[in-house]
């Protein structure tokens, strides 16, 4: 999901702007078999997700 904020100036003048997640295609382990996921770098670098070999 992507979270909303402010691009904000020297001058402390906002816009609005978008931070998305970092995602990338993976085969990991889903309840016993191997398939494709998109997956945040944030997931597999705390081990909430199991890659594939």
């Amino acid at each position: 999901s992507k979270v909303t904020g402010f691009r904000v100036s020297h001058s402390n003048r906002k816009t609005k702007r978008v931070w998305k997640p970092n995602i990338h295609k993976v085969k990991i382990m889903f309840k016993g078999a191997p398939r494709r996921l998109n997956v945040c770098s944030r997931c597999l670098k705390s081990g909430k997700v199991e890659r594939a070999l």
